[in-house]
C-alpha cells in the first residue's frame, strides 16, 4: 500500500464511490518560487509574465511514497513520478470546491 503525504496548505478530500477520503496537510508546503517579468502596459496597468523558479520544501523521492502538491509544483518537475495534484473537482451549486475525484500525475 502506498503512503500519500499532503504538501498543500489545504485538506484534500478525495470523493469516491465508497465515500470521502481525507488527506490532512502535513505542515510542510511544497512551493515554486516565482519571479515576474514586466511585459507591457494594458489600459494603464502593468502586465507581467510569471517565471517559475526553484521548487522548495519538497522531500526527495521515497519508494512507495506519493506527495500531493499543487499543479504548479507538479508540472515544474515532470521527471518526478511521485507527485499528485487534485483533479476532477466536485463543486457545490455556488462553485465552491468540495473535493476531487482523482489525481493528476506526471
Amino acid at each position: 500500500m502506498a503512503t500519500i503525504i499532503n504538501l498543500t496548505p489545504h485538506e484534500v478530500k478525495l470523493v469516491t464511490s465508497e465515500g470521502v477520503k481525507k488527506y490532512t496537510p502535513s505542515g510542510k508546503i511544497a512551493r515554486v518560487s516565482m519571479t515576474r517579468e514586466l511585459i507591457r502596459m494594458v489600459d494603464g496597468v502593468f502586465a507581467y509574465r510569471p517565471i517559475p523558479g526553484e521548487v522548495v520544501d519538497l522531500p526527495s523521492p521515497q519508494e512507495g511514497v506519493y506527495y500531493i502538491v499543487s499543479a504548479l509544483v507538479r508540472t515544474a518537475l515532470p521527471e518526478r513520478k511521485d507527485l499528485l495534484s487534485p483533479a476532477d473537482f466536485v463543486r457545490d451549486e455556488d462553485g465552491t470546491i468540495l473535493g476531487c475525484k482523482s489525481f493528476d500525475c506526471n
